[in-house]
């Protein structure tokens, strides 16, 4: 059975993202489009648009040619947007990646990407550098004062921007990093229609932006939630954003107050903080109107909470990299909002519940796979095309790798999912990647990695590690944690005797997940 959404299909306008989200800017001039909370620095609609111009110029006489990828490996700034919008204008492919990374695990993806220049900041320079040294990229660019890069201030001089043809359903805008369903993360190609659709549907899905909101930009960028939801949205709709670098609660609640946050899209664990912390009592937040959750499961009862302490409408929406981000969300009348759920499907969007027994379509109140189909749906993985067969059908559905079903009022719950990553604080961790990093140790004979349920992060990774040799349980953790991004840390060691597998040698970690669920629910609680 097919669910449709409840709203009216939009049209979704044939345009590049750039066009589409500086159309009004002049309109906007003066009005500050990007604000650094911490230092007060701001870029007006105006600034803003003259220096994505400039960018696309200069970047152009870089050498930069229509479909050649760009890397961004960056905290939350006003200089996000300049980097971000000024390669698309040239013709660019942004990809994002995650400030945390190591050296190397940029570097693999400035490889798999085949990326051409990199912008970056000061406190990542050496690991950009090295990372760059392991690729192809030309050339390193960085925000701020730093020996041995080209400031990007360079890229800020005089010039105007090429004349590049767009084909907005075929040229890639962005190739953002997910991990998919298992294994190594892939290139996610996102087109210029899957943006400007993205961001149709979600207007078109009563959302209601308007230009004198103010919405919080903390939410990393280099996540595709941050980036179309945020960086994006809010600047089509002449918002003001306040970017943060990185999150800090007391910092996050002064600038709320401060800057009188409207509107703010965040992640359990931040909604976590805002319903129990006690600091929150501190800080006015009474001009915030409406939180929206997205990332990682956000149960009811924090929902109620957070929006009982706060005075104000927290709903939930689901989405996936691989559907740039936004497939369902819950309306932002309070009467309508279903807590617990993710809410309907967004405009131009069709939903089926599939059997994971059968591969059959079900009906209301069955549980299976969600599978979903829309201009929003990607258009593959980048050099991967056995990838992108197993997760888009010949018809276009993406599987989501999802559990959830259907209430008869065409509300859609998760409550699974078929996939092994791991979501830590609605960032995914991919199991396979940190297995790979155990068993080079010498003390480790074989070893799989689980998401351990957390109350404060949802889920960690958990090892279960079978040794051949000496090791404690704190050794492995240092060691796995000097390889990978902080957030990837192993937090629970658990020796075993062996590895549950299948007939082919394929690690069950589904059967370790089982058994710890069922340890943590023996023991009354998560974490």
């Amino acid at each position: 059975m097919v669910f449709k959404s409840p709203y009216a299909d939009v049209t979704i306008p044939d345009i590049g993202v750039v066009q589409m989200v500086y159309q009004h800017a002049l309109e906007y001039g003066d009005k500050p489009a990007m604000i650094d909370g911490p230092t007060g620095r701001t870029l007006t609609y105006r600034q803003l648009y003259g220096g994505v111009r400039r960018v696309a110029g200069n970047l152009a006489k870089r050498g930069l040619q229509k479909g050649d990828v760009v890397g961004i490996y960056s905290p939350n700034l006003p200089e996000y947007a300049l980097a971000f919008h000024g390669v698309v204008l040239a013709g660019g492919v942004v990809t994002t990646a995650n400030p945390l990374y190591t050296a190397d695990e940029l570097a693999y993806q400035l490889r798999d990407s085949n990326a051409k220049f990199l912008i970056t900041v000061p406190p990542l320079l050496d690991k950009a550098r090295e990372a760059a040294a392991k690729s192809n990229v030309q050339e390193v660019f960085v925000i701020g004062e730093a020996e041995g890069a080209t400031p990007f201030t360079e890229l800020l001089a005089e010039a105007e921007p090429p004349e590049v043809p767009l084909n907005p359903a075929e040229d890639l805008v962005v190739l953002p990093y997910s991990s998919g369903t298992t294994g190594l993360p892939k290139g996610v190609m996102l087109t210029h229609r899957n943006l400007v659709a993205n961001m149709a549907q979600i207007l078109g899905s009563g959302v209601n932006l308007q230009p004198d909101d103010r919405a919080i930009g903390v939410l990393p960028f280099y996540h595709i939630y941050g980036m179309l939801v945020i960086l994006n949205l809010c600047l089509y709709k002449g918002m003001t954003i306040v970017t943060m670098p990185r999150f800090d609660l007391e910092q996050f609640l002064k600038i709320m107050q401060d800057y009188k946050i409207t509107r703010a899209n965040l992640v359990p664990p931040i909604i976590l903080a805002l319903a129990k912390h006690p600091i929150v009592d501190n800080y006015d937040l009474s001009h915030l109107q409406i939180i929206t959750s997205g990332a990682a499961p956000l149960s009811a009862d924090l929902a109620e909470a957070c929006a009982k302490r706060l005075n104000c409408i927290v709903l939930q929406g689901y989405g996936l990299t691989e559907t740039s981000p936004v497939t369902h969300l819950n309306p932002e009348d309070p009467a309508r909002i279903k807590l617990g759920s993710v809410g309907v499907p967004i405009a131009n969007t069709e939903c089926m519940v599939v059997s994971l027994e059968t591969g059959n379509p079900l009906g209301v109140r069955q549980e299976g796979e969600i599978w979903i189909r829309g201009p929003q749906v990607m258009k593959g993985y980048l050099n991967n095309p056995d990838a992108t067969a197993q997760t888009i059908t010949p018809e276009g559905w993406l599987r989501t790798g999802d559990v959830g079903y259907v209430d008869e009022d065409g509300y859609f719950y998760i409550v699974d999912r078929v996939k092994e990553m791991i979501k830590y604080k609605g960032l995914q961790i991919a199991p396979a990647e940190l297995e790979a990093v155990l068993l080079t140790h010498p003390a480790v004979a074989d070893a799989a990695v689980i998401p351990s349920p957390d109350e404060e992060a949802g889920e960690v990774p958990k090892a279960f590690v079978v040794l051949k040799g000496q090791a404690t349980a704190e050794e492995l953790m240092e060691y796995v944690a000097a390889r990978v991004a902080p957030f990837k840390k192993i937090r629970r060691v658990e020796f075993v005797e062996q590895i549950p597998k299948s007939p082919s040698g394929k690690i069950l970690r589904r059967v370790l997940v089982q058994q710890e669920r069922e340890r943590a629910a023996s023991q009354g609680g998560t974490g």
